[in-house]
């Protein structure tokens, strides 16, 4: 037999287990839309019960829900549990209500999550079960295949984290240098050549020699 998240609700409220016992059965077998439905009558028990003695001639869930709205003391678990259960209220109507079949998984899981939300609310501040309850949270893999997992939330993440591909880091590719080509430049040479000394002299004797020869 699959067990359900909600295990702890048999001792507190069977019926209530029974209700929502059957809407995760019906989200294993992927009737999404008719596992709204049934979080929303789960919800609609949960508050008629919580109303006890309050209640007077309500009738509707609409009806009830306005009359616990009104006789809340504005704590922010009450807050949480009135919150939960119109959130199941409107997402049940929806389901029931609308002309096209959606199969909203995702929808239908979060339905799950807050009635269990509310449930423990319920438990704790209502029915005065023990607080360790608070510290439960919803298992998926028991909603899915009805086991519970022998592993703790924080070892299955290990695991995923594991099987992810590492990281390689690239190694900086080294940039060339670009090539600088340099061209000296000969320095430029100061002062008279030789050659020039030698035509100057040349040129000084050869103007003695034609003076002399004159005078």
């Amino acid at each position: 037999m699959s067990k359900s998240n909600f295990e702890f609700l048999k001792t507190v409220d069977n019926n209530l287990y029974e209700i929502i016992n059957d809407a995760e059965r019906l989200y294993r077998g992927e009737f999404f839309e008719q596992c709204m439905g049934q979080t929303r009558r789960f919800g609609e028990h949960l508050c008629r019960n919580v109303l006890g003695s309050n209640r007077t001639n309500e009738v509707t869930f609409d009806e009830m829900l306005a009359t616990l709205k009104d006789k809340i003391n504005g704590s922010e678990q009450e807050k949480e549990f009135i919150d939960d259960l119109y959130f199941l209220k409107k997402q049940g109507n929806t389901s029931v209500h609308s002309g096209k079949v959606t199969q909203d998984g995702i929808a239908a899981l979060e339905c799950l999550q807050r009635a269990f939300e509310a449930s423990i609310n319920y438990a704790v501040y209502n029915k005065k079960a023990d607080s360790k309850i608070l510290d439960l949270r919803y298992d998926t893999e028991l909603l899915v295949t009805g086991e519970k997992s022998k592993k703790s939330l924080s070892e299955k993440y290990k695991e995923e984290k594991a099987k992810l591909p590492k990281k390689t880091t690239k190694k900086p590719v080294k940039k060339s240098k670009p090539q600088v080509t340099s061209m000296k430049s000969v320095p430029r040479k100061t002062g008279v050549s030789s050659f020039w000394i030698i035509v100057g002299i040349s040129f000084v004797v050869s103007l003695i020699t034609v003076i002399f020869i004159l005078f």
